[in-house]
């Protein structure tokens, strides 16, 4: 009988030992507090990368390694690790749960090969793990789910699973049944193996096989029963020994789960209890089990910016070297670690590398694979690999590195604007220099970090994806660059828009005795759909306009469109048509149709109903039902649109859109109301047009009126 786990002893394996199919490429991904972290760190533990167990409570989390982390109990910034299971190689990409902080699981996702979705076994799926499941969909990711907490008060595993399967749309398939719930959550049922499997210790090392208990027996039949059907649907050789009544043996039964997860057909679960050190073991197993290797992934596409053709890389390291930088972090002793996952080729350390974004060559002088902020040194990466480069300086996230001689580009990374700004100003003379120096540096590391200044105020605004994002952003100004700010109340960051079709003409001409400057055009504006990037067409004939000066009417349309004449917000969901125009053969210069062109986008926009967009939420708010009424009457009093009412638990759960401007201290407000029992979550859902009445007031504030 085996009663302890066999664990490999810590070793020192260079990547390229490793064969490529033996290599795994996750991301730990869910909602705020449901245990990724946790999860994280007892891999950690078993895989023997650490020998003693990290706790996020404590601040001790290996993978939360920033202070603001360790302070707030949270995940910030996606972590990277590389550990080794069963003669695996796992690299493992840790991410944040909290939406203000989305960015670092979109761009992990962007490069990772599979996922582990955990849920809280008594929440279930909650806004952000639809957010994140979604984002996983995207890039056509398999996952498994991971039901943690089962030790928790109300814990229910088959409402979760039945949560997973209605709300996210996945073909779920239990390979577990737990072991009691609660407080005597004790392990689990293997329905693949039909046996018992019961952690003796605290620390989950040892473990025994036994006979599934008597109690269990009928749900465990039931539900593998349930198992093998949804298979032999999928699989012919499976269906054959199915209706056979044939003993399907375990080997078949994994091929066909691994063969269908990989293909995103199906999404095994399994159960644990992390903080408890129960599951996470046969979680290892699945990961190795179940999901692909670099080898199995697709080919990637990109373009080649010689021609603009589409062209393909296979994962081998025979192919030419392709790489995408998915996270530029600043190191204050190194300067910038640009993480980036490999996808064919190899690359030695000290080789020239093209950047077919900015088409300018990066020596690779050092490259590490990192351990949250540990780092080991590299000589060679090759397919499949995720590691960092130090130094780069013409490089950024979201760009390809590749071979000088097989140029791509690979398709970048879309990230959500901000929604949130304040002003931020330096506090002594001495600060200065170094808030725009220190801002610099954030801005390339956070894609959904910006900095402007102000036109009519000179000042500096700073803007992110939600209070926490900005907080924290303020924080590592003072604790990693020594700068002391004072900071505004937070603005929110509208948008404006067009109702109405709109045709002007722009000119600008100008003499000044020798060559002058002219351009002349006509343009119609009219509304695009809503979310929709700026759309700009030409319908001139007959060479009105020569065809090297349009491309500079674009350009000055989308100059314009940067600062908007009712408050001076971006303008968005536009389409601009060039309709006519004329030029002199001498005095037309790209300059002069460039400012044409934004004269009369901006006299068209005065006739095309302007009007003001603001960012709306998504929220969700989770309290005792005694406090029902108070609840829903500050969320109506904050323009609040209540979408769903529910139960869940025992508690009331409202699901309501409310614009973000009227969300302002609303923890404070909500804890007062509730006495602290109630708690919620928000996430940016859309733009949508602000109220006439509140419009006019937003503007008279804003301009100071």
């Amino acid at each position: 009988m085996r009663k302890d786990i066999k664990l490999l002893k810590k070793r020192s394996i260079k990547m390229e030992q490793f064969p490529l199919e033996k290599a795994r490429n996750i991301g730990i991904i869910a909602h705020i507090d449901a245990g990724k972290t946790t999860t994280t760190e007892r891999i950690l533990y078993y895989t023997e990368k650490t020998y003693k167990i990290g706790e996020v409570d404590e601040g001790t989390a290996v993978m939360d390694w920033m202070e603001q982390e360790q302070e707030r109990g949270i995940t910030i910034q996606a972590a990277a690790t590389t550990c080794y299971w069963n003669d695996y190689q796992i690299n493992i990409i840790d991410t944040p749960g909290h939406v203000d902080f989305t960015v670092e699981v979109e761009r992990s996702l962007r490069v990772l090969d599979g996922a582990i979705a955990i849920f809280d076994s008594v929440a279930g799926v909650e806004p952000q793990s639809e957010t994140v499941w979604n984002q996983a969909n995207k890039y056509k990711i398999p996952k498994i789910a991971f039901v943690n907490k089962m030790d928790k008060t109300g814990a229910d595993f088959f409402n979760v699973v039945n949560m997973i399967r209605k709300k996210l749309f996945a073909n779920t398939v239990c390979l577990q049944v737990p072991i009691g719930e609660e407080d005597e959550f004790k392990g689990v049922v293997d329905l693949i193996n039909m046996e018992a499997i019961v952690y003796k210790d605290k620390t989950g090392k040892d473990w025994e096989i036994l006979d599934i208990p008597s109690k269990l027996v009928p749900i465990s039949i039931k539900k593998r029963q349930e198992l093998l059907e949804t298979l032999a649907e999928l699989d012919d050789n499976l269906m054959a020994e199915y209706l056979e009544d044939k003993d399907i043996s375990s080997v078949l039964i994994q091929k066909v789960i691994r063969e269908f997860t990989i293909k995103g057909e199906i999404v095994p679960v399994l159960c644990g209890a992390s903080l408890k050190n129960k599951g996470v073991q046969l979680l290892l197993d699945a990961i190795t089990n179940y999901l692909p290797s670099p080898k199995e992934v697709k080919e990637v596409w990109g373009k080649n910016p010689k021609n603009n053709e589409r062209e393909s890389r296979l994962p081998l390291d025979s192919e030419p070297f392709t790489a995408f930088i998915f996270k530029v972090q600043n190191d204050p002793y190194m300067g910038n670690l640009s993480y980036f996952r490999v996808y064919s080729g190899k690359m030695n350390v000290g080789n020239m590398v093209l950047n077919s974004n900015s088409e300018k060559l990066e020596r690779i002088g050092r490259v590490v694979r990192m351990h949250a902020k540990e780092r080991e040194d590299l000589k060679t990466v090759a397919t499949g690999d995720i590691a960092a480069a130090i130094g780069l300086k013409d490089s950024t996230t979201g760009e390809t590195l590749c071979d000088k001689n097989f140029p791509i580009v690979l398709e970048s990374i879309r990230f959500p604007e901000p929604v949130l700004s304040v002003a931020i100003e330096p506090k002594t003379k001495m600060d200065h220099e170094r808030l725009s120096l220190s801002l610099n540096k954030l801005v390339k590391e956070d894609p959904t970090f910006k900095v402007n200044i102000d036109q009519d105020s000179g000042q500096t605004i700073i803007s992110g994806m939600g209070e926490l994002h900005l907080e924290i952003i303020i924080d590592r100004l003072l604790r990693e660059f020594g700068v002391e700010a004072n900071v505004g109340n937070p603005q929110v960051a509208y948008k404006e828009t067009i109702t109405l079709e709109s045709v002007s003409e722009g000119r600008f001409i100008k003499q000044s005795g020798g060559k002058g400057q002219y351009g002349h055009v006509k343009l119609r504006i009219e509304p695009n759909q809503k979310g929709s990037k700026f759309l700009f067409k030409s319908k001139i004939k007959s060479g009105k306009i020569p065809r090297e000066f349009i491309p500079y009417v674009e350009k000055g349309i989308r100059e314009a469109m940067e600062s908007g004449q009712l408050v001076g917000y971006p303008i968005v969901n536009v389409m601009a048509t060039l309709i006519d125009g004329s030029y002199h053969e001498v005095d037309s210069t790209n300059l002069a149709f460039k400012i044409a062109g934004a004269i009369a986008f901006k006299e068209a926009y005065k006739n095309a109903g302007p009007i003001l967009l603001e960012p709306v939420m998504k929220l969700e708010v989770v309290f005792p039902e005694r406090y029902l009424g108070d609840v829903i009457g500050d969320l109506n009093a904050r323009r609040a649109n209540i979408i769903a009412l529910n139960n869940r638990m025992g508690l009331k759960v409202v699901t309501a859109q409310a614009p973000l401007g009227e969300m302002f201290g609303y923890a404070t407000d909500l804890r007062s109301k509730t006495q602290g029992r109630a708690n919620f979550t928000m996430e940016f859902l859309m733009y949508e047009q602000v109220p006439k009445k509140i419009a006019k007031e937003i503007i008279k504030s804003i301009k100071g009126l």
